[in-house]
């Protein structure tokens, strides 16, 4: 049985077959980093120790990040989904300088929500940097069944390795353990490909669907983004909701994206409130079921991209995790995953 998080151990915490990811070179056009003044030592303090203990073999590989259309590219060929115009730059190019910068080797690319259902764009960028990204299509749960097509076609046409549910996107009333769910989600362990879910609203409104399906299809790998969305707790009901989250370790299928720190976090960067989380999430699931991730374009504007990855290093130093534990957050669980030798 995983352990309950306490809102006090909270509080106590504030002070050959894999194709390895390249480099490519790009024109830079924006920012990637936002970096105030009081988070300067605290970055070269988490590049120092980078440095001095990352052999340069390992590569770091960003687990979960958009992209979608530049302005320009809305305009001609990859219209925005009605609605959700984006209010960032996400394209590629920008994605690109950012991965560069922060020494980011490769990444998932998930289909963004401003282009909804249309994988057009995110297709163009798989087939244009092959060994560098990884897709991760966004299951339509349309009733009638159109989306199983969809999904298939995505997975053995378009070469996508993995595919996001979006619980929002179901039908007004169903949940995704209905009938279509059910078939996604079967079919995504048929085609061995891991399933994503966005709890957004709170993982409490969706873990016994997660539950149910899991237990249903134990064949189907998931994936909990932005650590289920559970922020630190701070009332006996939120440390409930994160000991619920620790309990899914016990299907082997499982696991826990250490991403969109600035999502989840009570406090500004370098995110140290997620240092006891983090640790007993390492602790019930293995550094080996837990992969870190950006959320670019969002990070860009909270800690940088590059911060994004600082952070993860600072709150590895805090807890004494051990630099092989580190290792297969940054990159190697995710290589693990979808390059098994």
């Amino acid at each position: 049985m995983a352990l309950r998080l306490t809102v006090s151990a909270v509080r106590s915490v504030t002070g050959p077959n894999h194709a390895y990811f390249l480099g490519s070179g790009l024109r830079r056009s924006h920012s990637c980093s936002r970096k105030p003044s009081l988070r300067a030592s605290a970055a070269k303090m988490a590049s120092s120790e980078s440095e001095s203990k990352t052999p340069s073999c390992f590569k770091i590989i960003d687990s979960h990040l958009h992209v979608w259309a530049s302005p320009e590219e809305a305009a001609s060929k990859f219209p925005y989904f009605p609605g959700q115009e984006p209010t960032l730059p996400g394209h590629v190019d920008f994605l690109l300088q950012c991965m560069e910068e922060a020494g980011v080797d490769g990444a998932l690319i998930v289909q963004p929500i401003n282009h909804k259902f249309d994988h057009s764009l995110v297709t163009s960028v798989l087939k244009k940097y092959p060994i560098k990204f990884v897709g991760c299509c966004l299951a339509n749960p349309a009733s009638d069944g159109s989306g199983i097509k969809q999904f298939e076609h995505l997975v053995l046409q378009d070469g996508y390795r993995a595919v996001r549910f979006n619980p929002y996107l179901w039908p007004s009333g169903e949940k995704m353990t209905n009938e279509i769910g059910k078939a996604l989600f079967s079919k995504a362990g048929e085609l061995k490909v891991p399933v994503g879910f966005m709890c957004m609203k709170g993982l409490d409104q969706h873990i016994s669907e997660i539950e149910q399906l899991c237990a249903d299809f134990p064949s189907t790998v998931v994936l909990l983004d932005h650590f289920a969305f559970c922020k630190p707790p701070i009332n006996d009901e939120e440390g409930l909701v994160f000991s619920r989250l620790l309990n899914l370790s016990r299907f082997p299928q499982v696991y826990v994206k250490f991403s969109a720190l600035f999502r989840v976090s009570r406090s500004q960067f370098p995110y140290l409130d997620l240092c006891p989380l983090l640790s007993q999430v390492v602790s019930s699931f293995g550094a080996n079921r837990v992969m870190w991730g950006s959320d670019f374009p969002y990070v860009v504007a909270e800690c940088g991209y590059k911060g994004a990855k600082e952070a993860v290093q600072l709150i590895a130093k805090e807890i004494s995790l051990s630099s092989s534990d580190l290792e297969l957050i940054m990159g190697a669980t995710f290589t693990q995953l979808f390059m098994p030798t």
